[in-house]
């Protein structure tokens, strides 16, 4: 994973570059609805704001500027919804939620602390067989909105770890300290032998402290039997700024 840390330089806002593990499936979904008939995508990465969908069979039909209604379901949740579209391209497509009709409580209780908390899954010990990096110790993964990855070093000490909520990011490293950041990218990067995506992130100048403080309010709600007390310990102290 010696890749993780390329950095990205431009005359802007400080933008770098993270591969991480991918679990191959997704529990959240998003079923559009009216223009050529019903399909299925795949919501790759979603905010109170909007959301990244993917098809996986066919291709979507629509262009920027449009816009598609249909239904968001994540574990048995459904939550009837419209949204602009913003971007295509081939697949995938980013739209933009409609902000009428009190849309933004509905989508902020739909991706509540609570909900979250219960639709995540400790992949460090689940039963499929995947091909982890030898020094990532815990993966928890609630599908789009949070995941949480927690390193070691070779003699078994935590050496960081690295959050993905909604479209947001937060990691420590030792002796580098807090970063937060603003997922601003993400891309699968299949090989034959590996399944990573690839995430860009703009960097803030400063750890942004709403964001710290939602890491926290995870942390504090993770299950004891998805992560063990001294690694909740660990990222609890380095949350601890």
């Amino acid at each position: 994973m010696t890749e993780r840390f390329n950095l990205i330089k431009n005359e802007g806002p400080e933008v770098e570059k993270r591969v991480l593990p991918r679990f191959p499936f997704n529990f959240l979904s998003f079923k559009g609805q009216g223009k050529e008939g019903d399909r299925v995508y795949e919501v790759r990465d979603i905010s109170y704001r909007g959301m990244q969908l993917v098809l996986k069979d066919g291709k979507q039909p629509y262009e920027s500027g449009e816009m598609i209604n249909g239904t968001l379901i994540w574990r048995g949740k459904r939550l009837e919804l419209a949204a602009e579209v913003k971007w295509v391209k081939e697949k995938s497509l980013g739209v933009v939620f409609d902000s009428t009709n009190g849309i933004g409580k509905k989508i902020r209780d739909f991706l509540s602390l609570d909900n979250i908390i219960a639709g995540m899954r400790p992949l460090h010990h689940g039963p499929l067989d995947l091909d982890l990096p030898t020094d990532l110790k815990y993966w928890l993964r609630a599908d789009g909105p949070v995941e949480i990855f927690v390193w070691q070093h070779k003699d078994g000490d935590l050496s960081r770890f690295q959050m993905i909520l909604l479209d947001k990011f937060i990691e420590w490293e030792d002796g580098k300290g807090v970063k937060t950041g603003r997922l601003l990218k993400h891309r699968d990067i299949d090989t034959p032998l590996t399944h990573n995506d690839e995430f860009l992130f703009e960097i803030d100048t400063n750890p942004d402290l709403e964001t710290v403080q939602f890491a926290r309010s995870i942390v504090a709600k993770v299950p004891h039997s998805s992560l063990p007390d001294a690694a909740c310990s660990f990222l609890s102290l380095k949350l601890a700024l």
